[in-house]
């Protein structure tokens, strides 16, 4: 691998690769599931691809072109791009429907924890170049219960102008639009970053070999990552969208919601700015896992 690749030059197997190793390193400690909950959700899940085959009356051929692919998802990396982009919205929509703060979204692949922080009026680390409108987004964390919640942290990470993200694409410095915020004592932040841009999710390998089989897009509109947190409240993973993005209506990843479209307002002077807070649900007893 040469010194001199820029981010136009990341490949589908490089960016899997890394997506596969970081959600293993997340994974350290073994996951537990009973035996029952195992043979419940195996069998349904079973039975659903049986249905599938008997309704389309899957032949021979197309059996080994889906083992084919099948494998090629392994070798590629790419089960999280997989999971993330067809699999994950539907988890995460059962896993929230309980709160009554503010609406969730899925993590994607692409998250990486330990982000440099920041107080809560800073910038995210960016070239001097960096492509795309700045942009000012300030807001406030609180409780349902209308309490201001100081020192919750945001996290923030977000693609590029040209619709890469860092420590996934060569050519990027390691933490590139990536930062963590503590909110002040009001729970208040201001963050000073870039729009990013839309993109599509890789193309080159199994992902996108499915994507061009099937006829689909790859295109994901531009969006903002989140996770707040703040003590005693239900982590909130998010994605926050922009109006007008020709994607909101048909996300390849089916993440969009309306409560999580902002309504950035132009300053005039080739800035922009956004107010967009979050309501956090406190963790009760039943609360579920989420991230």
């Amino acid at each position: 691998m040469t010194e001199n690749r820029s981010e136009f030059d990341a490949k589908a197997a490089e960016s899997g690769a890394g997506a596969t190793e970081a959600f293993r390193k997340k994974q350290k400690a073994a996951v537990h599931v009973p035996a029952e909950r195992v043979s419940a959700m195996a069998t349904d899940a079973l039975q659903a691809i049986h249905e599938v085959i008997r309704k389309h009356q899957m032949t021979y051929e197309e059996y080994d072109a889906l083992k084919t692919w099948l494998i090629s998802v392994g070798e590629d990396g790419e089960w999280p791009l997989f999971l993330d982009v067809w699999v994950e919205h539907v988890v995460e929509g059962v896993n929230t429907s309980h709160r009554e703060g503010s609406k969730g979204s899925i993590e994607g692949p692409y998250y990486v924890p330990g982000a440099p922080e920041h107080p809560h009026d800073g910038t995210i680390a960016m070239r001097e170049d960096e492509p795309g409108t700045p942009l000012t987004w300030s807001g406030q964390v609180t409780s349902t219960s209308g309490e201001a919640l100081g020192g919750a942290t945001v996290e923030l990470w977000h693609a590029d102008g040209n619709g890469f993200y860092s420590q996934y694409a060569p050519g990027l410095p390691e933490w590139n639009l990536r930062g963590t915020f503590v909110s002040d004592g009001e729970g208040r932040f201001s963050i000073h970053t870039v729009q990013p841009a839309p993109y599509q999710i890789p193309t080159d390998g199994a992902c996108g070999r499915l994507i061009a089989a099937a006829g689909w897009h790859a295109w994901r509109p531009a969006h903002l990552h989140v996770k707040v947190s703040a003590p005693g409240h239900e982590l909130l993973t998010a994605q926050l969208y922009f109006p007008g993005d020709p994607h909101n209506e048909d996300d390849i990843a089916s993440a969009v919601k309306p409560e999580l479209v902002l309504d950035p307002q132009d300053a005039g002077d080739g800035t922009s700015s956004v107010d967009y807070g979050f309501v956090l649900d406190p963790v009760t007893a039943d609360s579920p896992t989420t991230r």
